[in-house]
Order: C-alpha cells, then sequence, then structure tokens
C-alpha cells in the first residue's frame, strides 16, 4: 500500500481553523503550498515535518492595516511580521500608498505620505500595476493584499493639496483607481483627517470612491475626526461606502483624548445600527498609545509624546517631546517645528475603551506599526501575541478561538481574499503553530523591536518563513487579488 506524501506534514496539534469553532486535534497535510489534508496522518510521509503536540496550529494571521508598502521591498523577510506569526500584510492604509506616483516629482513628500519614504525616489511606480508588477517580480516573505491611497491619488493629480479637487482632477483619480482595482487593488482608503486630505469634500470623496462601485473593493476610513465630531466622521465614512456600494471598514477605532474616554460605548452602538443598514467592519491595536506624524495638535490630547522618528535630528528617535524640548531650549510646540519631518506615539486612549472595543463582534486586528521609524510604537513588532496573550489569555476578553477569527477568518472573508484564513482543504497553507501557554509580546516603550515569545514555526504558502525565532530566508509571499462579487 502506498502511503500518501506531503511536502510538510504538521503532526499532533490542535486546529484552531479560523471560522471561530471549537479546536479539535489534526494533523496537517501540505502539498504544492496548499492544505491537501487533515485529520490522521501517522502513516503518510513528508518531505519535511513539524512536530507541533501541544501546540496550536491556526491559520496564519492577516494584518488588516499596516504600512508596510515599501517595507515589502526594502526588508522584505518581514522580521517584524513573521516573528508574530502574521503571513499576509494589508497595505495602503490612511490614504496613503506606495502607489501611483507623479513622476518627476520634485517637491518634498506631502505628510503623511511621508510615512512611507522621505524622498521621492522611494516612490518610482507611475501606477498602482506596476507597483504589483513589482511585489510580484520580487516577492518577500508574506503576502500583500493592497489598498491604494486617496491622499496618494491626490498627490499624483493635483499640483496643490491645500483645496478640495476639481472636476478634471477628481476625473484623473478615478483613473487612477480604475487601473489599481483593474490590476489587483483590494480597494480605496482615506486618511481626512490629516492636512494633504482634509479639504477633500464629500462630494469628491464619494466620487472618487464611485468606482468601487464598478470594480468592487471595500473602502477603509481613516476618518476625519476621532474626537469630539466623531459621529459626524462616522457618518461621513458610511455615506461614502453607501454611494459606492462598498463594504466600510473604520480603521483603528479609537476615541481621543480625555474628554473623550469611555464614549466607545456610543459609537459602537452607532456602529452597530450602521451595520444593519450596509456593511461596516473595524480594525484595532491593543494599546493606549497612537503613531504617526508628529503634529502639534495631538500635544493637548497626549498624556505622553514619545518621538518616533526625525529626520533633522535623528538622535531624538524614542526620546519623550517634554525632553527634547528642553534640551533644545524650546516649547514643546516649537519643538515639533524644528524637529519636522517627524513621527511620534501619542498616549491618548483609555484602557477601558481599547478592551471595549477589541471586544466588539466586528473588530479585526490591525497593527498600524510603522516600520520606517526608528524607534517605532511597539505593535509593529507585539500587536498580534499581545491579543493573544494578554488580552486573551490573561484578561480574558475573548476565548482563543475567537482571537483567532478576528485575526483570520474574519479579515479573509470581509477583505474578500480567496482561500485565506481558514484550515481547511484546498486552501493556501498559511499557518502558524504556536504556544498558547507562553505566546505574549516583549515589545515595550524603551525595547520596542523586541521580537515574541512563543511562535514555533510560520508557513506561508507552504513552505516555512519562521522557525526556532528566525527567518528561513524563504521568499513565498504572493499579492493576494481579491475576489470580485
Amino acid at each position: 500500500m502506498t502511503r500518501e506524501r506531503f511536502d510538510l506534514l504538521i503532526c499532533g496539534g490542535w486546529v484552531i481553523d479560523g471560522t471561530g469553532a471549537d479546536r479539535y486535534r489534526a494533523d496537517v497535510g501540505v502539498r504544492e503550498g496548499r492544505i491537501a489534508a487533515l485529520g490522521d496522518l501517522a502513516d503518510a510521509q513528508a518531505t519535511q515535518v513539524i512536530d507541533a503536540r501541544g501546540r496550536i496550529v491556526a491559520p496564519g494571521f492577516i494584518d488588516t492595516h499596516t504600512h508596510d508598502d515599501r517595507y515589502l521591498s526594502i526588508d522584505p523577510g518581514m522580521a517584524a511580521k513573521l516573528s508574530q506569526g502574521v503571513t499576509t500584510v494589508v497595505t495602503g492604509n490612511c490614504g496613503i500608498s506606495q502607489a501611483p506616483w507623479r513622476p518627476g516629482w520634485r517637491r518634498e513628500v506631502p505628510a503623511p505620505v511621508n510615512l512611507l519614504g522621505n524622498d521621492a525616489s522611494d516612490f518610482p511606480f507611475a501606477s498602482f500595476g506596476a507597483y504589483l508588477d513589482h511585489l510580484d517580480r520580487h516577492p518577500a516573505a508574506v503576502n500583500a493584499a493592497c489598498l491604494v491611497g486617496h491622499t496618494s491619488l491626490r498627490a499624483a493629480a493635483m499640483a496643490d493639496l491645500d483645496r478640495p479637487a476639481t472636476a478634471t482632477e477628481i476625473d484623473h483619480m478615478q483613473v487612477l483607481l480604475r487601473e489599481a482595482l483593474q490590476s489587483g487593488a483590494i480597494g480605496l482608503s482615506t486618511g481626512t483627517a490629516y492636512p494633504a486630505a482634509m479639504p477633500a469634500t464629500l462630494d469628491e470623496l464619494t466620487a472618487v470612491a464611485s468606482v468601487l462601485r464598478d470594480h468592487g473593493g471595500l473602502y477603509a476610513s481613516h476618518i476625519r475626526d476621532e474626537g469630539d465630531r466623531i459621529f459626524e466622521a462616522l457618518d461621513e465614512a458610511f455615506e461614502v461606502g453607501k454611494a459606492a456600494s462598498a463594504p466600510v471598514l473604520i480603521s483603528h477605532h479609537k476615541l481621543i483624548g480625555p474628554r473623550n474616554h469611555g464614549r466607545s460605548e456610543q459609537t459602537l452602538a452607532h456602529i452597530t445600527e450602521a451595520s444593519q443598514r450596509q456593511q461596516v467592519a473595524l480594525d484595532c491595536y491593543p494599546y493606549v498609545a497612537g503613531s504617526t506624524i508628529l503634529r502639534k495638535d495631538r500635544l493637548a490630547v497626549s498624556s505622553r509624546v514619545i518621538v518616533s522618528k526625525s529626520v533633522p535630528y535623528p538622535e531624538y528617535a524614542g526620546r519623550d517631546l517634554h525632553e527634547i524640548a528642553q534640551h533644545m531650549g524650546l516649547t514643546p510646540e516649537d519643538a515639533v517645528d524644528a524637529l519636522q519631518p517627524a513621527g511620534a506615539i501619542y498616549f491618548i486612549m483609555d484602557e477601558a475603551d481599547v478592551e471595549r472595543i477589541l471586544a466588539y463582534p466586528g473588530t479585526m486586528i490591525g497593527s498600524d506599526g510603522m516600520p520606517h521609524d526608528p524607534a517605532p510604537h511597539p505593535r509593529l513588532w507585539g500587536t498580534f501575541p499581545r491579543v493573544l496573550g494578554h488580552y486573551c489569555r490573561v484578561v480574558g476578553l475573548f476565548s482563543l478561538e475567537q482571537a483567532v477569527h478576528k485575526m483570520t477568518g474574519k479579515p479573509a472573508a470581509y477583505f474578500r481574499l480567496p482561500q485565506r484564513g481558514r484550515v481547511a482543504v484546498h486552501h493556501a497553507a498559511d499557518l502558524v503553530v504556536f504556544d498558547a501557554d507562553t505566546i505574549a509580546d516583549t515589545a515595550t516603550w524603551a525595547s520596542p523591536t523586541s521580537q515574541a515569545e512563543g511562535i514555533d514555526s510560520v508557513v506561508v504558502n507552504g513552505v516555512v518563513a519562521w522557525q526556532a525565532g528566525a527567518g528561513t530566508g524563504a521568499r513565498s509571499g504572493r499579492v493576494i487579488r481579491p475576489e470580485r462579487r
């Protein structure tokens, strides 16, 4: 009798399949990049075997909110993501993407696009299709599902970003977005909280997003206000999604500043009401601090500000803004000006809100990490183990099965990523093997790139990409193009 043969066999683990269902014990057989068999495979042969006894075998985690657009190319080993079990990153969030870019651009890269790169040479792709083709030809260690950013569309179509777009400029943005969707972009993102997109009117947003109606795709929104006017900002996002007939994703849902702390009960109720009329989901990161460009309007609502990068003063990365200001002999506001271009970490949220939003059934997990910051927010390296360790095992916000679902099956379905996010026969073999008893984040404010504990192995498209605390050198990631409905 011929024994069944696999490229990879993961033996003896507890399978959490990504659907939210209870775990079960099974072997996982992988062949040609896909899951070929589940069950008792003790008689099978395999080229490579992973002993998963006493471990969880789950779908690889999908990071629903990243700024990894350029990171995929300049650091394709993607250690910050593989080390925490992430096998797919969603790029192009908050209205910013590495493409499209206006050829011959000679001016300063506008904020917040400069979160991805400080020089025009960091943006070599005139079209989104050219960007995706580059990723196809030069794969990273993880998969990428890519949004196109509205602010990047504005920069490609407009000479000045401090005003609403004209009808001709909107037409240009529509052409660029249509090309992106036809090339494989999964949707459109906006970031109207940032100066480069603040002037965009609702009419501009709905007109640009209307392209989604014919080509499919999701609408992800870093909403215009996460503080006092959050309900108006949420309604704007719902209106854009409705006009585009697109599922809406509220990015990194949070409440900014002490006087808004506790309002998540009301915002989640508002989101639940909207979800009765249209598709709405959230993503969230498991920390009370956020990170973005260094800006003065965040100082008054932050209990602490850490500078994560400064182009003219790189030596200040990782230090508190008030200490930097004292050292420079400036007020904090004047120090903000002196440090530009710069990024920062802001302590602006309340723990009860974070927990309530994480536990909300419509919430998925996104790191929102900044891979180009010299002193990044620890969420870049710690988000997923922090959810599984601290919030699941220690705090008990949800079961392990529910936590894994938020990281795998739910985002795969919402982003329409074909045959991803589940441990199921014929699905892509994106898998993570981890110890549920020890998995934990170790990245801190003082040591933000410390590697997580408890991740044994990570498999991307059937190839072991991470094992025994290190990358294997495999570059088996792919661009994931969405199912069009």
